[in-house]
């Protein structure tokens, strides 16, 4: 489906799991007819557990739910958590299920990293919190920070088509009943342009990437990029420094207490190269910053499921969606520059270039081989990636205990 821009949208910016939890796991449980759900990572904590509630709720309802999780990020749960949605009638699918090699996860790359909800035909939840606990508050230093949007009107259509069309795809046995929703039209919500750009490894493989780059060439005023895996392609980098070159105020927020160590040393081999063209670079401290946010000038805003790295831009499955709301994006520049002036660190030249002569080289090799990765990952050997159903568990005679699910497609 090519992106379009679509009239007469509602947008509403939620910020970590306080806000995104209970506002999603209400509307699941008021449904009526269906509920789509895509994630990376579903945990068996409370959040986890609040989720199994809502979604079998909806099924008691009468109404139709599939749910979809990825083989990579989702392997631990428990037979009895699933056995409990399937028996309520929730179809629960896995994407490219794969068996570990000598205790280790194989299928590394082209996961499902989308994080999409679909209520009804009627309301929509897009962005980077999976359903887990660590995007709460109270769980601790690990807490991350991160966003959704929920969105109204004529664009739930086209997010409710691209998740129909990932399980089309990859389940083409079992066709999906396409005719569920329609009875409730997308109706005039507000006066949001929204436009929904995925990225895939078929048809759509630049979308999301390309829209970040028009939104870049065209800033006149201001840029503010939060992203929690920063490592760029080459355009990209360009284009940043020509837009803080002709006068644009680049900002990018970035991790200092990431989640994983390695992702901010190689963040950290680009800064010299992007301070010196004027780009201010803040490091956000109080916790791990696992957002994939942007805006643009006072209209134009992101929030999605992708990184800008080379995994998120070239490799996995991924959605965003590109918003002209000027409120919305008065809210996020508002939320962003008190991030920034509260919780961050400002990165200057003096504290990029410590240690320089001994990191230009290593900067040179691992900026090339990370950039060049996906082209090396693409010519490996790969199979395609299959969504798996996972089904319910067939009684055993009565003096034998009940099977297993099949928990060995989660690992």
């Amino acid at each position: 489906m090519r992106p379009i821009w679509r009239e007469g949208n509602e947008a509403e910016l939620l910020i970590n799991g306080e806000e995104f939890f209970p506002r999603v796991f209400e509307k699941i449980r008021q449904a009526r007819q269906e509920v789509l759900l895509e994630t990376f990572i579903v945990l068996e904590d409370k959040v986890g557990k609040e989720l199994q509630r809502a979604l079998i709720c909806a099924a008691n309802n009468g109404a139709h739910v599939e749910v979809i999780v990825d083989g990579y990020g989702t392997v631990d749960l428990s037979d009895a958590y699933l056995g409990e949605m399937l028996a309520a009638g929730i179809h629960v699918h896995v994407f490219d299920p794969q068996p570990r090699l000598l205790g280790m996860r194989t299928n590394l790359f082209r996961r499902l990293h989308r994080k999409i909800v679909v209520v009804d035909s009627e309301i929509a939840y897009v962005g980077g919190i999976n359903f887990t606990a660590v995007h709460l508050g109270d769980y601790g230093p690990g807490a991350k920070q991160d966003y959704a949007v929920e969105v109204r009107g004529p664009v739930v259509h086209d997010i409710r088509h691209a998740s129909l069309n990932l399980f089309r795809h990859a389940r083409r046995e079992l066709p999906l009943p396409l005719n569920l929703g329609r009875g409730i039209q997308s109706r005039h919500a507000g006066s949001a342009r929204i436009m929904l750009a995925i990225r895939d490894n078929n048809r759509h493989t630049s979308d999301i990437e390309d829209h970040y780059l028009r939104a870049i060439r065209s800033a006149n005023y201001r840029l503010v990029i939060a992203n929690a895996y920063f490592f760029p392609g080459y355009r990209m980098l360009r284009e940043l420094r020509n837009a803080a070159r002709r006068g644009v105020h680049v900002t990018l927020i970035l991790q200092g207490e990431p989640d994983m160590p390695w992702a901010r040393h190689f963040s950290t081999f680009l800064y010299s190269y992007l301070l010196r063209s004027g780009v201010v670079i803040h490091e956000y401290c109080e916790r791990p910053l696992h957002g994939k946010v942007a805006l643009m000038d006072r209209e134009w805003v992101t929030v999605g499921s992708s990184n800008l790295d080379p995994l998120s831009l070239a490799l996995n499955l991924e959605g965003n969606l590109f918003i002209r709301d000027p409120k919305l994006n008065q809210q996020l520049y508002d939320h962003l520059h008190s991030l920034a002036g509260q919780h961050c660190s400002e990165i200057t030249e003096a504290k990029a270039t410590r240690g320089f002569w001994w990191r230009a080289p290593m900067t040179f090799l691992f900026f090339h081989f990370l950039r060049h990765f996906p082209a090396i990952a693409g010519n490996l050997p790969a199979h395609t990636p299959r969504l798996e159903p996972l089904l319910p568990v067939e009684e055993e005679p009565e003096d034998e205990q009940l099977a297993p699910l099949e928990q060995e497609k989660l690992l």
